[in-house]
């Protein structure tokens, strides 16, 4: 049961905000949530250390704090900020994370560029019959929960509560 909470929750959250920040533009407080309090619910049982739980914690810290600076200046969502917060406990401070973040990054600055092109250039999108949701195309944002959830589905494998998952199932 343990493993299958941790090979199957975050992803699907991850997944499931990436694609109703697609849609509606907007990530459910409920996504951030569930990452947050099934790592919490499933930490005594995961063979963490005290100091190794720290350390989870100080990743989230110190993303949310990043995060809500960069949401004060207008530069990143309310939704965006939550979601990077509860993904970063599941990574710890460790180079998952940092991976995890320069993914996050990458993609975000290519989603961004590939979203000002559509916009720039609906007119001629739409003559090719691509349906894209309207909210995208009208927002004056970017869906950065697709950035987010791609990197987090990308880089999570190499997370360590995944690899001593699957070291203690071997």
């Amino acid at each position: 049961m343990y493993a299958s909470i941790i090979f199957l929750v975050p992803p699907i959250c991850l997944a499931l905000s990436a694609l109703t920040d697609f849609l509606e533009m907007t990530i459910p407080n409920r996504i951030p949530a569930i990452l947050l309090a099934t790592f919490l619910v499933i930490t005594p049982f995961s063979g963490l250390t005290l100091v190794e739980f720290g350390w989870h914690l100080a990743a989230a810290a110190m993303v949310f704090a990043v995060c809500f600076g960069l949401f004060a200046i207008n530069v990143m969502g309310g939704g965006d900020a939550k979601l990077l917060t509860a993904a970063a406990i599941w990574f710890g401070f460790n180079p998952s994370l940092f991976a995890f973040l320069a993914y996050t990054g990458y993609l975000g600055g290519a989603l961004t560029v590939l979203i000002i092109l559509l916009r720039a250039n609906w007119d001629k999108v739409a003559i090719i019959g691509v349906k894209l949701p309207q909210t995208l195309m009208q927002a004056k944002k970017v869906p950065y929960g697709i950035a987010i959830g791609a990197a987090g589905l990308m880089t999570y494998p190499q997370s360590p509560l995944v690899l001593a998952t699957i070291k203690s199932l071997g």
